[in-house]
C-alpha cells in the first residue's frame, strides 16, 4: 500500500483540485509542490520491479484518465501493470489489462493474494484501503507523509482500523520535508508503563 499523507493523517485528494471534494474538501493537491529528486527515486525503485495494481473504482478512473495518455517512458509500467479493480458497480475498463475484482471486496483480495504473480500494490484507493485494513490484508504500508495539515479530510487509519504495531524496515527523507517511511505489521500492540515500581 503506497500513500501520500498530510502530517495530520489525511490522504484525500493529493494529486490536484477536483480530484477528492467529497464532504467539501478545498484542498486537493496539497502534495504537488514537495516533490523533488529523492521522492522520484524512491517511486522509481517502487515501480521498478515487476507490479500489478489494486485500485478502487475512484483511483483507477483517475489513473485510467492519465496513463494510457501518458509518455510511454514514463507510463509503461502501470499501462502493462494488470489493473485489479474493486467497486460496487459494474463499470466499463477500457485502459488495458483490467479486471473486475468479483463478489466481496475482501474475499476476492484474499483469493487474489494467494495467486503467483508479482506484487501487488495498492495506491491512493481511500475507501478500498478501509476494507483492507479491517480485515488485515496490508503487507506493507510504504507511507509519504508530507509536512503540511489541513484539518479535516479522508484519514488513511479512520475508525474501525484494527489497532497492531508496526516495524519501520526503511526510511528516507526528501529535501522538502516529506518523510518516506516502509512499515510491515508486527502484531498486536504490546503496551507497558512509565510508572515507577
Amino acid at each position: 500500500m503506497s500513500t501520500f499523507l498530510t502530517l495530520d493523517g489525511v490522504m484525500q485528494a493529493p494529486g490536484g483540485p477536483g480530484e477528492d471534494d467529497d464532504a467539501g474538501f478545498a484542498h486537493g493537491g496539497w502534495s504537488v509542490n514537495y516533490w523533488d529528486d529523492t521522492m522520484n527515486e524512491a517511486m522509481g525503485a517502487a515501480m521498478g520491479k515487476p507490479f500489478d495494481l489494486l485500485l478502487g473504482r475512484r483511483t483507477y478512473d483517475i489513473f485510467a484518465a492519465h496513463w494510457p495518455h501518458a509518455p510511454e517512458d514514463e507510463a509503461k509500467p502501470l499501462n502493462d501493470a494488470t489493473k485489479y479493480v474493486v467497486s460496487r458497480g459494474r463499470p466499463s475498463l477500457a485502459w488495458r489489462n483490467s479486471v473486475l475484482v468479483e463478489g466481496e471486496a475482501a474475499a476476492g483480495i484474499t483469493a487474489l493474494k494467494q495467486t503467483d504473480g508479482p506484487e501487488l500494490q495498492v495506491h491512493g484507493s481511500g475507501d478500498l484501503i478501509q476494507t483492507l485494513l479491517r480485515h488485515q490484508l496490508v503487507d506493507e504500508y510504504f507511507l509519504w507523509i508530507f509536512p503540511v495539515v489541513v484539518g479535516a479530510g479522508k484519514r488513511l487509519f479512520a475508525g474501525g482500523t484494527v489497532p497492531a504495531g508496526l516495524n519501520l524496515v526503511d526510511s528516507t527523507v526528501s529535501s522538502t520535508g516529506v518523510l518516506i517511511g516502509r512499515y510491515v505489521p508486527a502484531g498486536e500492540i504490546v503496551t507497558g508503563s512509565f510508572e515507577l515500581p
